[in-house]
């Protein structure tokens, strides 16, 4: 049998605190996994304005393609899926308004799905709705202007706000017996004051017919101390798929020439003025840049850069 020194016991003793402190552990999470997420709210400055980008929604999706890229082969809509990083069969939807505080006026443009999440959004960044002065529809999809009545369906949501769209979006949608034109803005048409292109809701904000993903479809461009801005609410529903290929059809734009044609038109301005824009259904915080690439755009995310001018 062998024996150990005396000095092979020690440097064995030793060890053993040490090779128990590497052992496997049963390991214990101290606090549970609480989900992906992020704040519902983003705020900047514009020159003399304050802009805030509201989440008031996020969802998955699968079969992308039988909304975006209904013209494209499948094996286009992978190749450039691959390309950027995404998944071709799987997708992720943001429903973003955007409030902007003149100084003088509270304006929200488009109040989301439904009121509650509009309002958690709009608690998150430190605003009740009886402060919104105007309320801005940019269109009547669903998605905009499911906010615009309180969960009871016959209260106003902004009971203070006047309220502006395109006239001739509201011309459209006041004939076509739509559900939820008819239950959110149909009660408040003696509140609305109904624009064309160029007319104004407020200070520093202009309107441009962008018709296309609905028959009376606009932009708004903001403006304030030789700082620009423009929320482009659905001109493009994806920042790949409807802006590297403005070409490709997306099954909500309602004329899908129209369409196209309208967003080579505006993000062609973008790109070429390097100005950032607002996208309803961007990447959250849904704010970024254009970048002109072949025959369609790059999308370029907001880093920090609008940071600076707080």
């Amino acid at each position: 049998m062998t024996s150990l020194s005396r000095r092979q016991a020690l440097a064995a003793a030793a060890a053993i605190p040490f090779a128990a402190a590497l052992a496997p552990r049963a390991v214990q999470a101290r606090v549970d996994f609480q989900g992906s997420g992020f704040a519902p709210y983003h705020r900047f400055v514009l020159g003399d304005f304050e802009v805030t980008t509201l989440l008031a929604g996020t969802r998955a999706g699968d079969k992308p393609q039988e909304t975006f890229g209904l013209n494209a082969t499948p094996e286009e809509f992978a190749a450039l899926s691959a390309a950027n990083f995404i998944p071709a069969d799987m997708s992720q939807g943001f429903f973003t308004p955007t409030l902007v505080n003149t100084g003088t006026e509270l304006v929200l443009f488009d109040t989301g799905l439904a009121a509650e999440g509009t309002l958690a959004a709009l608690t998150a960044a430190g605003i009740t709705p009886d402060q919104v002065d105007i309320v801005v529809i940019t269109h009547m999809h669903g998605d905009h202007v499911g906010g615009l009545m309180g969960a009871d369906g016959t209260t106003p949501t902004f009971a203070n706000a006047r309220y502006f769209t395109g006239s001739v979006e509201h011309n459209y949608w006041s004939t076509a017996g739509n559900e939820g034109f008819d239950k959110n803005v149909k009660p408040l048409t003696d509140k609305f004051t109904f624009l064309d292109d160029g007319g104004s809701p407020a200070q520093g904000i202009t309107a441009m017919a962008a018709f296309g993903h609905s028959p009376g479809h606009m932009v708004y461009q903001v403006a304030s101390s030789n700082e620009r801005l423009m929320i482009t609410a659905d001109t493009a529903n994806h920042y790949v798929w409807s802006l590297q290929k403005p070409d490709w059809e997306v099954r909500f734009d309602m004329d899908k020439p129209a369409a196209a044609t309208v967003r080579k038109q505006v993000f062609g301005m973008i790109a070429a003025d390097r100005i950032p824009f607002i996208g309803y259904h961007m990447p959250y915080p849904a704010i970024g840049y254009i970048e002109a690439m072949g025959d369609g755009f790059r999308y370029v995310p907001a880093s920090y850069q609008l940071m600076l001018n707080g």
